[in-house]
């Protein structure tokens, strides 16, 4: 008997070891590790996935009910997610999401407001930043909020507008601008939303209010068919993803840094630079994509009826994925990426420079604020000025073209399209992926060590046509032309 019972219990001892291993293996960061990412990224990544079953859940069961528990279930939800991903640091966002609410309702609506939320709100996250950074880009409470720091301002921003007379504003302005008093339930809905919490997109309160109210949806009194929709842009995310995760083991940033890329030839150093620049950006790509059909399901993407009668789901749209594959131009990729937050700074920082006089020194005061808000690294601030230079020389040129008789002649031929169009796209994507270097290597020490490898290509590339166009300008553009252009 006691020789059986102890068999039985070695027995249940070796299963007992024979789980605990088998849950091991199926951990996440073994997980993590066999997809060739990291424990934080993969948690991310299940996160915005997991929007979806809170999606269905909301509009089966929540659509229509009383707002506080909107309110409540978007917090609730939003929190937790905070929590799987970060931990206790979940603090650092409900404390300023709280004091957001008592600046709102200590100080109103006022330029003191504006003043201390934009001072208060970008010193924190600095501050996060800078307690937090390291050589390398790590997925910490710092990712969501920057997210969060551009709603909590837009949100002070939106609020002083409320309490100004409607004629003074613009009619953009007249959209966002809120009237009433928002609570505390108000704002922590509003900032937690599970669809946009992590990584975006950003949208306004009063649009976030429609959404509680029911208000987004094509069928009114029933929830939005927007099922469809979701599931297209879930589908094209999904593709984006699975893209990057087989080609980043392949095209990687690391690889820019070593020995081997440095003693390759500079055509293969461009290229490689080419196609890396292209792939880094999928990963974003495939985030936004996926989120945005999260808003989608939920109705915050309802946009209207076209003039055809059919639903509209690009409010929340944070890629113009035909415009990004196809455009050869700078200024092509910028409309098309990371639209609402480049929407967000338009609307609550570049027009409201306008007192400047300047439209230059708008764009590049509004680029500064994009590069600090993204963090303290040196690599953002290059980027970014990058994006400035080339933006300002792409305009020159178009222009330039465009008032040339000779050159628009030749831009014209038909036969010579095809070539124009590689040329365009090939310079358009190296030069992307020279400026994401920095971006994505962001120490001085890394991103200097590859445009030294390219001898500075870019910046060489674009000082030089920035000071000859003005003299090509003045060689094939006629006077009379000149004059239009000055009258």
């Amino acid at each position: 008997m006691a020789s059986a019972a102890e068999g039985d219990v070695g027995a249940a001892a070796e299963l007992a070891t024979v789980l605990r291993c088998g849950f091991q293996n199926l951990s996440l960061n073994k997980l993590a590790t066999s997809l060739g990412a990291s424990e934080q990224a993969l948690r991310l990544i299940i996160s915005i996935f997991l929007g979806y079953p809170l999606a269905l859940f909301y509009r089966h069961y929540l659509f229509y009910k009383d707002s506080y528990l909107i309110h409540l279930f978007h917090t609730f939800t939003g929190l937790s997610i905070a929590y799987y991903n970060f931990g206790i640091q979940l603090y650092h966002s409900l404390l300023c999401i709280v004091l957001q609410f008592l600046i709102l309702r200590l100080m109103g609506r006022t330029i003191t407001a504006i003043l201390t939320t934009f001072c208060f709100q970008m010193a924190y996250l600095l501050a996060g930043y800078y307690y937090t950074a390291t050589g390398n880009y790590d997925i910490k409470w710092t990712m969501p909020h920057c997210v969060l720091t551009l709603k909590l301002i837009g949100l002070v921003i939106d609020y002083y507008d409320g309490g100004k007379d409607q004629k003074s504003l613009s009619s953009e302005q007249q959209k966002y601008a809120i009237r009433g008093v928002p609570s505390l339930l108000e704002v922590a809905g509003f900032s937690y939303f599970y669809g946009a919490f992590l990584v975006g997109p950003q949208f306004s309160m009063n649009h976030y209010m429609k959404l509680v109210q029911g208000q987004l949806t094509d069928l009114p009194g029933k929830i939005p068919n927007s099922a469809v929709p979701a599931l297209k842009r879930l589908s094209l995310g999904l593709v984006y993803l699975v893209g990057y995760t087989l080609l980043s083991q392949h095209i990687t940033e690391d690889y820019l840094l070593t020995d081997d890329y440095e003693n390759r030839s500079i055509w293969f150093r461009c290229l490689y630079m080419l196609v890396w620049g292209k792939v880094v950006l999928y990963k974003y790509v495939a985030c936004w994509l996926v989120t945005e059909g999260v808003c989608i399901l939920t109705g915050l993407g309802f946009h209207g009826l076209d003039e055809l009668g059919r639903a509209k789901w690009d409010t929340c749209a944070n890629m113009k994925v035909w415009l990004f594959e196809t455009d050869p131009r700078f200024t092509g990729t910028i409309a098309s990426f990371n639209i609402n937050t480049n929407a967000w700074v338009a609307r609550y920082f570049f027009k409201r420079l306008k007192f400047l006089g300047n439209k230059q020194l708008s764009q590049g005061l509004s680029l500064l604020f994009l590069s600090l808000w993204h963090g303290l690294h040196s690599g953002y601030l290059v980027c970014f000025q990058m994006e400035f230079l080339i933006v300002i020389v792409e305009r020159q040129a178009a222009s330039l073209i465009q008032d040339s008789p000779a050159l628009s002649s030749l831009a014209s031929i038909r036969v010579l399209q095809p070539l124009y169009y590689l040329v365009q796209q090939t310079i358009h994507w190296l030069f992307m992926g020279y400026s994401m270097t920095a971006f994505c290597l962001f120490t001085w020490d890394k991103w200097l060590k590859v445009y030294k490898s390219v001898y500075f290509l870019g910046h060489v590339f674009f000082l030089s046509l920035l000071f000859t166009l003005p003299y090509v300008r003045k060689a094939v553009v006629p006077r009379k032309e000149k004059l239009k252009k000055m009258e």
